[in-house]
């Protein structure tokens, strides 16, 4: 039971995120979870343990990416369910770190003293523990930061408006920090405010970098046509599913009216390339450029512009294909392209192979979807479009990233997010959306999604959902661009902030336990 229980408890703690958001069976599991590693005789025990919460955490959580290989041609899609436990069976070993600094930090049996109950100094340690271990995870080996505890808060805003201050681990440790407290509550009824107090006290700070909603916007502001055209991973391969897939997009593109309007669409939608100078017959497929440019162009106005997800190519002097970029182009009334952002942050093993020369020989290229590794683009950046001024973009999951979303030499008014989420079944879209809201949160940006089959949406610089595209439905959204509030003190300072709060809780500990 003791290998089993741990299991059990990671899994009830996803439980807590998107679509189930049931946060208080979080709270419980991982309070839980702290009372074994606290009790663990040594520490190989407590790592275990913390290794075996993580494994039936992550396997839950993740458990959209076994949909993945239902598009995967070269593997069978049974594959996917191990490749969802083989994730979590790596990922597992951040809450296992997290444990064993717990424990060698905080835990009497460290020190060889007799048994006590947890106390003010564990609950603290913990917090500073996760926020390290959760940080790491999301930065080591290009990082993986899909769902930090953080992300539970969303739909509870005075909460996550505490990412507005400190940021997305810093609130993680904070809830961690919360949840140990609870273990108090037998000995010391006073213990429950404490831990509610350890994730509230912030919350009036960060409402005071929040203004009241704005005013209606006049018919002539700048508006946004979010378009999502509702197909599968599988509609737009050859030529005539194109030819489809370019006929729903148009009709939901909309008409051009007095207003100035942003037409968005998803990750890699266009199937033609978009740009000139390619060998010929890179474009024998799909047709001239020109005359895609020209099909995009005619659903626009003439202060229009349309911001669509393709595929760039890169050559070499010989005019051989090297790599391509996962890309958003700029596209003009004129039909020119005025501008192109390449995604920085690609997915290990779906765009890139790791150490090629090594892998592919043992047959995992078949885990890439082609032969040749997407091009990784610079970082983060904000193009100025006429008359929107500074946008943002980052493609897909770029947006999971805390601090790496907003371009430091200049700040957008909005950050665009196309993604290609058709792939992750129904776990993943709504997961993915409710990371983009804290990201407009701890920025104070407006984030706009557009995906293929939901979950499209437009979402406040407040993390409210101004509107959105359910799941699996074809549609449009169509609203003024939602104005941007003033840089957030996270915004300011990044994941210092999360050093900053580890730090004060190893002291405030240090302090307790010398006392």
């Amino acid at each position: 039971m003791r290998f089993l229980i741990p299991v059990l408890l990671g899994a009830v703690a996803a439980t807590g995120f998107a679509p189930l958001q049931l946060v208080p069976l979080t709270i419980v599991a991982v309070a839980l979870w702290l009372r074994m590693v606290h009790d663990a005789p040594t520490l190989k025990r407590a790592m275990l343990t913390g290794w075996l919460f993580g494994v039936g955490h992550f396997t839950v959580n993740n458990n959209w990416i076994q949909h993945a290989f239902d598009y995967q041609d070269k593997m069978p899609p049974v594959l996917g369910y191990g490749a969802a436990v083989g994730l979590a069976l790596y990922l597992a070993v951040y809450p296992m770190l997290t444990a064993g600094l717990v424990w060698r930090l905080a835990s009497p049996r460290s020190r060889g003293d007799a048994q006590t109950a947890p106390g003010l100094s564990f609950a603290l340690v913990a917090g500073a523990g996760w926020i390290a271990g959760e940080w790491l995870r999301s930065t080591l080996f290009t990082g993986y930061a899909w769902d930090p505890l953080a992300v539970a808060w969303v739909p509870v805003q005075p909460i996550a408006w505490v990412t507005t201050l400190v940021g997305t681990y810093a609130l993680s440790g904070l809830t961690v920090t919360a949840a140990s407290l609870l273990l108090m509550v037998p000995r010391r009824p006073l213990a429950l405010a404490l831990a509610a107090l350890a994730v509230l006290l912030p919350v009036p700070l960060a409402a005071l970098s929040y203004r009241a909603r704005p005013a209606p916007q006049p018919p002539t502001a700048p508006r946004l046509r979010v378009v999502q055209p509702n197909i599968d991973q599988q509609a737009h391969i050859d030529r005539d599913d194109w030819r489809a897939t370019s006929a729903r997009l148009a009709a939901l593109s909309g008409t051009p009216g007095r207003a100035p309007r942003l037409v968005l669409w998803p990750e890699g939608i266009v199937q033609p390339y978009l740009e000139d100078g390619y060998p010929y017959e890179w474009y024998l497929k799909f047709g001239s450029p020109i005359a895609a440019r020209a099909q995009i162009a005619r659903l626009l106005g003439p202060n229009d512009r349309a911001l669509v997800g393709g595929t760039a190519l890169m050559f070499d002097a010989a005019g051989e294909i090297t790599q391509a970029g996962n890309s958003v182009f700029v596209v003009t009334p004129d039909a020119r392209l005025d501008g192109r952002y390449d995604k920085a942050h690609l997915v290990p093993g779906g765009e890139y192979l790791p150490m090629r020369a090594l892998t592919e020989p043992l047959g995992l290229s078949r885990l890439v979807a082609g032969d040749i590794d997407f091009a990784d683009g610079p970082g983060p950046r904000s193009i100025d479009i006429a008359p929107f001024g500074a946008i943002g973009f980052q493609v897909c999951y770029e947006i999971i990233f805390s601090g790496q979303v907003v371009d430091p030499a200049r700040r957008p008014r909005l950050i665009f997010n196309p993604s290609n989420d058709a792939w992750f079944g129904s776990w993943g879209p709504v997961q993915h959306l409710a990371q983009a809201r804290l990201r407009a949160i701890e920025e104070g940006v407006p984030v706009v999604r557009s995906t293929p089959n939901g979950v499209s949406a437009v979402i406040g610089a407040d993390g409210a959902l101004i509107a959105q595209v359910p799941h699996f439905t074809a549609g449009a959204i169509d609203v003024a661009i939602p104005p941007a509030h003033a840089p957030t003190p996270f915004s300011r300072i990044g994941n210092w902030a999360a050093l900053v709060v580890a730090l004060l809780l190893l002291a405030a500990a240090r302090i307790l336990r010398r006392r």
